[in-house]
């Protein structure tokens, strides 16, 4: 069953107004987390789909998840993608704000993504951590798409889901603005500052095409001094299959993104 949701109009966010659905999930806790979600979509994907099961899967966590419409109006290109993302970040970062959707003033505030939108929730960490510290309580990063040289071993595997030329054709397209340059909030892969972010929870599985920039990634955190959570799931959930991948395995992953975020929301609450 998925979380209850509504849809609403974001009016005062910096880069202007954006539709967003909102999830609650069942039996809210009065203090629940609030979380952004930029959905995934191989830096392709420009319109606002109805169905996002990755965010109803976090509502199911016991989540406040804004899943905002931060791709439509930029066509999905770095910066202005990020610059949206990141205003709508700053705008639930406002306790008014957060309270009108349904949260608490000691409501947490993460930010989580998949795939390509993994990728600009690690933009928005890093672009919270320089503008606003301490206004980021965490980062949610599944399967996140973070090296455009896709050049990892486990990224043989894309073949085989299906999704070697979408990444490459979404990852030109993302970049184009800056023919070739790699911004560190456009591939934080590549950035040489990752101290003082958020707290991570980074989830792969053993048949996914990102496992290994995803494990280096979070690995890369921890030398940081950040507090990382990472989890390999095990082959067999029909993983690629929650960013549209292909995968022969009927899709199983939602109780197990489920279970790691709420053991993530513990962790960061002691």
């Amino acid at each position: 069953m998925s979380a209850p949701w509504k849809d609403v109009v974001l009016e005062n966010v910096p880069t202007g107004p954006v539709a967003a659905r909102i999830y609650n999930g069942e039996g809210l806790k009065k203090a629940a987390p609030l979380v952004l979600y930029l959905h995934g979509g191989a830096f392709l994907d420009t319109c606002h789909a109805t169905e996002r099961p990755v965010a109803a899967s976090l509502a199911e966590a016991g989540a406040i998840v804004v899943a905002a419409d931060y791709t439509s109006c930029n066509q999905n290109a770095f910066p202005k993608v990020l610059e949206c993302a990141y205003g709508i970040f700053a705008y639930l970062s406002n306790k008014r704000n957060m309270l009108a959707l349904g949260g608490a003033k000691k409501s947490l505030l993460f930010v989580a993504g998949e795939e390509s939108g993994g990728n600009v929730a690690a933009g928005v960490a890093l672009k919270a951590r320089d503008q606003i510290p301490g206004s980021l309580d965490g980062q949610v990063l599944i399967s996140p798409l973070l090296d455009p040289f896709m050049g990892s071993k486990s990224f043989l595997q894309a073949e085989e889901s299906g999704m070697r030329e979408r990444w490459t054709e979404g990852w030109n397209r993302y970049l184009g603005f800056l023919g070739g340059v790699c911004h560190p909030y456009a591939a934080p892969r590549y950035c040489s500052r990752l101290s003082g972010l958020a707290p991570a929870l980074v989830l792969t599985a053993e048949d996914d095409p990102l496992r290994d920039e995803s494990m280096e990634y979070g690995s890369r955190l921890k030398a940081a001094g950040v507090r990382v959570r990472q989890q390999v799931l095990p082959a067999g959930t029909g993983w690629p299959t929650l960013y549209g991948g292909q995968s022969k395995d009927r899709p199983s992953w939602r109780q197990d993104i489920c279970c790691c975020f709420k053991g993530f929301v513990e962790d960061v609450q002691a």
